[in-house]
């Protein structure tokens, strides 16, 4: 099946649930909540989100309550199997801050940042230079990566995954601390370099007392894409309150990157292929 037949099937299905919506589909709007900025988040889930609000997340959540003169209350459940259903489709919450773009399970907002998988390496290092998973000077070393993730591929395709050492994907964060501990086994010399998810990555990485290099990784030919654009969640079906977030992406956008930058996340241009510019207030 062509790319194209698959998004003109998408686009008439869509259409069918349009035509076919129930009085109860069409009033999705009025669940959500007026008086509360209602958000779905994992309780541990740094340098994302946690319990004690010192998340990236966190400051954007509380920036949007305050841009839309709300209370804002947190709706706290693991980012792992069950999250959406349990959090945003039972109506617990309003929207989830961080989504990827495309995932079906939510309507997406427009995106509000893009970013992309970051190396990370002591700043000491021989491979402190390195900009690529092709580059050589890899061969050999033992290189820490999310099992599952994109950049696995990537080390797969270039024969580095045989030293590779795999930390877990989807885990209960109140208990293991995957990304964290492939930061530990760094720090102990135990792996030569980490490959993470940049918002993770960054974020780690400034928040270390160690000189480490976080290098964000622009340059990778194989697939899959290593960029991706990250969106806001809500429930499919409230478009209402979809255009309210992005209008109010719209106009905090500079306020959103000075979050973001402020705890060390690579922002990238919108096509994934440079960093982006830092606006000057």
């Amino acid at each position: 099946m062509t790319a194209w037949v698959k998004s003109t099937l998408a686009a008439l299905g869509a259409l069918a649930c349009v035509w076919t919506a129930s009085p109860s589909q069409a009033q999705l709007i009025d669940i959500t909540s007026r008086t509360q900025f209602r958000v779905c988040a994992d309780p541990a889930n740094m340098p994302l989100s946690n319990d004690r609000l010192e998340g990236f997340e966190n400051d954007i959540a509380e920036l949007f309550a305050q841009h839309f003169e709300r209370e804002l209350r947190y709706t706290w459940f693991p980012m792992a199997m069950g999250f959406v259903r349990r959090t945003l489709i039972e109506n617990n919450c309003d929207v989830i801050i961080g989504f990827a773009q495309g995932d079906e399970m939510v309507l997406n907002s427009n995106h509000y940042y893009t970013s992309t998988h970051v190396l990370v390496v002591p700043r000491d290092s021989d491979l402190a230079d390195v900009t690529t998973l092709a580059d050589p000077r890899l061969q050999g070393r033992v290189m820490g990566v999310i099992a599952g993730s994109p950049p696995a591929s990537h080390l797969a395709h270039h024969k580095l995954m045989r030293e590779a050492r795999s930390y877990s994907l989807m885990v209960d964060r109140r208990v293991l601390d995957p990304n964290g501990e492939m930061l530990r086994d760094l720090l102990a010399g135990e792996i030569d370099a980490a490959v993470m998810w940049g918002p993770i990555g960054g974020p780690l990485a400034q928040a270390s007392e160690a000189d480490l290099v976080v290098t964000p990784l622009l340059n990778e030919e194989a697939s899959p894409r290593l960029f991706y654009r990250v969106t806001m969640g809500v429930r499919q079906g409230e478009d209402t309150w979809k255009r309210e977030l992005n209008s109010a992406i719209r106009r905090l956008q500079p306020e959103i990157d000075a979050i973001l930058r402020a705890h060390g996340v690579p922002l990238l241009e919108d096509m994934g292929t440079r960093l982006k510019e830092e606006v000057a207030p």
